[in-house]
C-alpha cells in the first residue's frame, strides 16, 4: 500500500456509477457489537462524496453507537485503510488485543 490510491478509489473507478463510502474499518468485530467505552465513543470516520448519501451513511454510524466524523472525500480512504492496518498491528502484533478503539479527545 503506497498511500497513492485507496482500495475504495480502485473499486470507484471499477463501478463509477456506484455511490461508494469508505466507513465500519478502522476498528474490530467486537467494537462494532460495542463500541461505548469508559472514556467515551469509539470514533468512525466516514469517506465519500458529501450530499444525502454521506448523511445516510453517517446516521448509520450513529445509530450503531459510534461518534461519527466526516473524513472528506473519498480520497480520504486513502487515510482510512492505514488506521485500519495500525489498529490491527496494535491489537495482534503489538499484543493489546481487541478489546480497544480510537477515540476523538476535544478540548472546549
Amino acid at each position: 500500500m503506497t498511500g497513492d490510491i485507496s482500495g475504495a478509489e480502485l473499486l470507484q473507478r471499477e463501478a463509477p456509477s456506484a455511490l461508494l463510502f469508505k466507513a465500519f474499518n478502522t476498528t474490530g468485530f467486537g467494537n462494532m457489537q460495542n463500541p461505548n467505552f469508559p472514556q467515551g465513543k469509539a470514533v468512525m470516520f466516514v469517506a465519500g462524496p458529501d450530499g444525502k448519501g454521506k448523511q445516510t451513511v453517517m446516521q448509520l454510524v450513529k445509530d450503531v453507537g459510534f461518534e461519527a466524523v466526516d473524513a472528506g472525500d473519498l480520497p480520504s480512504a486513502r487515510l482510512l485503510e492505514p488506521l485500519a492496518m495500525l489498529w490491527i498491528k496494535l491489537a495482534f502484533a503489538q499484543g493489546l488485543g481487541r478489546d480497544f478503539a480510537f477515540l476523538l479527545a476535544r478540548r472546549n
